[in-house]
């Protein structure tokens, strides 16, 4: 042979023939002669690729099942929440304009805005009660919108909504409720009446404790209209609460005190950012690390199978090489061969690695009550990690297969 191609065809001698061009059907078909032919060497193989496609989903689902776990958690946390209020203790005390928390919600990448106003009304359980028998409990006017500001909910009853507000009605915090000692009724029975500025108002809710406003605990809320109109307020919010996009709060933080007062600025104090919101800015870019490093450690891992696969392979079918040489093949049409068989093994071995990853990782995430996240690049890599894997570990036995000469692939034992 002396390294000379032979012949596309067995028997086609003239020097004018070209070699035989194999369709696509022809290269699968020939990848998928080793892996049926040796059907439990292939099987064996595909499952170390699928252990480590399944090893890179469950390495990056069940971190991002976490993560999203804890960043949930953290979110709860007001993480995207500021406050502004006027600096105490000013003379005269500074008075934020009525519109003050309309104003705000203008902020572009504000969310939400509402509001609570102090109205200094005397509370009292009854008419005939010492006006000092609810001292510390604080009497709010509140937008009908403030829950959704706060992440507050009712733990009885119903909140003010638009209608309600407009009569003499009130909600309780937590310990406002129980300072009163005020408690769900039994069914049927009526909700009590509690003595706000010598006027009657009626319980009608009270709430779940507050982390993120915990004043609104020691206070009785009662709608904006009836402030006005029974209790002598003058309009003038006391806080404004804002609910701002995450990636945006310290911008909004610089804008808020000018926005919701134009006219004295520096005497309008806003909270800083929540702590949580740089827990959880830290917790994205730790796991994304984590992420990374796991995932190139299982992708190695199955490269490594594949490729030492195909080289055991490639030493075992010698005469089979030598012979398909000797009847025409070209070294073209070997190393597609045997590169197309690496790619199939690695192929199966990511869709199998894939779906086995997924039930794992949704398994777990379910048994410890967290929403189970499965990447889309992860999913989608996993497959395509797998084919790609399967091109890079197959390149040197490919190569190294078309490189055997006929003569010698056919005399080998």
């Amino acid at each position: 042979m002396n390294g000379v191609e032979g012949p596309s065809l067995p028997g086609a001698g003239d020097a004018g023939s070209r070699p035989v061009r194999l369709t696509p059907a022809d290269v699968l078909r020939l990848g998928l002669l080793g892996i049926r032919t040796r059907r439990m060497r292939a099987a064996l193989s595909a499952l170390g690729v699928s252990i480590g496609i399944a090893t890179l989903i469950i390495v990056t689902g069940i971190p991002a099942s976490g993560q999203r776990a804890v960043i949930d958690q953290l979110a709860t946390l007001g993480t995207g929440m500021l406050r502004a209020e006027p600096i105490p203790n000013q003379d005269p005390p500074v008075l934020l304009p009525e519109s003050a928390d309309r104003m705000a919600a203008r902020i572009g990448p504000v969310l939400s805005a509402s509001a609570v106003a102090n109205t200094h009304a005397v509370l009292a359980r009854s008419d005939r009660a010492d006006e000092g028998d609810a001292a510390g409990i604080s009497v709010l006017a509140a937008r009908t919108n403030l829950l959704e500001v706060v992440h507050g909910r009712v733990a009885a009853g119903r909140f003010l909504s638009p209608g309600l507000d407009r009569f003499p009605v009130a909600v309780l915090g937590r310990e406002a409720a129980v300072r009163l000692g005020v408690d769900r009724p039994a069914p049927g029975a009526d909700w009590p009446l509690i003595y706000v500025g010598r006027q009657w108002f009626s319980v009608v809710g009270i709430l779940d404790p507050l982390p993120l406003a915990p004043e609104l605990d020691q206070s009785v809320l009662v709608g904006w209209d009836p402030a006005r109109r029974l209790l002598r307020f003058d309009g003038h919010p006391t806080v404004v609460y804002v609910q701002a996009e995450e990636n945006a709060v310290e911008d909004v933080r610089d804008v808020l005190a000018a926005t919701v007062d134009p006219q004295v600025p520096d005497l309008v104090q806003v909270s800083r950012p929540s702590d949580a919101l740089a827990a959880k800015r830290v917790t994205e870019s730790a796991f994304s690390a984590l992420f990374l490093g796991l995932a190139g450690v299982a992708l190695l891992v199955g490269g490594v199978g594949v490729a030492n696969t195909m080289v055991v392979s490639v030493l075992e079918r010698r005469r089979e090489i030598g012979l398909r040489r000797a009847l025409g093949a070209t070294r073209g049409h070997v190393r597609v061969q045997f590169l197309t068989e690496s790619v199939a093994l690695s192929g199966l071995g990511g869709v199998a690695g894939t779906l086995i990853g997924v039930v794992a990782t949704v398994a777990y995430a379910l048994s410890q009550g967290w929403p189970p996240v499965i990447p889309t690049s992860a999913a989608a890599g996993g497959i395509g990690g797998a084919l790609l894997v399967g091109m890079v570990a197959g390149v040197y036995p490919s190569v190294r297969a078309s490189r055997l000469m006929p003569t010698e692939a056919l005399a080998a034992s």
